[in-house]
């Protein structure tokens, strides 16, 4: 690696890979599930090889870091790619409002957001959970007005965040802001305003996802547990 590698961007492919690498690490039980969230997040985030580099360095695999010329591509079953066209709906209206008064709202599972939605809250709160949603368009704009409430917005691995909103007296967090998006993955900006509230954006991986991780990350002690017990 040369002394300028850090400083080089990094391309979807090298994110990927590295991604790759942490799930591997997390069914082998090398990492727990939050920290493997963290990295996972920090992946995403990474702009440049130096914030990638350190999130395997102390893994088995960290010596396999990214490279200028790796000629990388996508994860082995093209699973990412595949499942963004099939859940990117054109021509769909989709749900396009939630309004929370005194009370609240919830958009979860399997459902489909509009082009454009708004969420209104007063004195309550909203969720709004992409994890498994489909996409009316390949951008969508969430509009968020919170007085003194809350609107949640929660988005998969791999989808863009662009987070243009506004807190008075209150927060409109752009922690998630400018992450860089996979191919082919949708792109979600988050607008408005929090008066006396809050609009949170955070990363999350699908309940699918998270199950199938913990099963692997079982099986694999399981499997270490007889390694173990023949070797004795």
């Amino acid at each position: 690696m040369t002394e300028e590698l850090p400083e080089l961007r990094a391309s979807d492919a090298d994110r990927e890979r590295v991604a790759e690498i942490l799930r591997d690490a997390l069914a082998e039980g090398r990492l727990v599930m939050e920290e493997f969230e963290e990295r996972l997040d920090a992946a995403y985030r990474a702009r440049t090889y130096g914030e990638l580099e350190p999130l395997t360095a102390d893994l088995p695999t960290g010596a396999a870091a990214p490279v200028v010329s790796s000629g990388l591509s996508l994860r082995k079953d093209t699973g990412a790619v595949t499942a963004w066209s099939e859940r990117i709906v054109s021509g769909v209206a989709g749900s396009s409002a939630g309004v929370g008064i005194l009370g609240g709202f919830q958009r979860k599972g399997r459902w489909t957001i509009g082009r454009r939605f708004t969420a209104v809250c007063f004195m309550g709160g909203g969720e709004i959970d992409l994890r498994e949603a489909n996409f009316a368009a390949r951008e969508v704009t969430v509009t968020c007005w919170a007085f003194m409430g809350g609107v949640n917005v929660v988005v998969p691995p791999g989808v863009e965040v662009d987070v243009r909103g506004l807190g008075i007296m209150g927060g409109f967090d752009a922690h998630e802001d400018g992450t860089p998006g996979e191919p082919g993955a949708p792109r979600v900006i988050v607008r408005g305003l929090a008066l006396m509230g809050g609009v949170g954006v955070e990363r999350k991986l699908p309940k699918a996802e998270r199950r199938r991780l913990k099963e692997e990350q079982r099986r694999q002690k399981s499997l270490d547990r007889e390694e173990r017990k023949e070797l004795g």
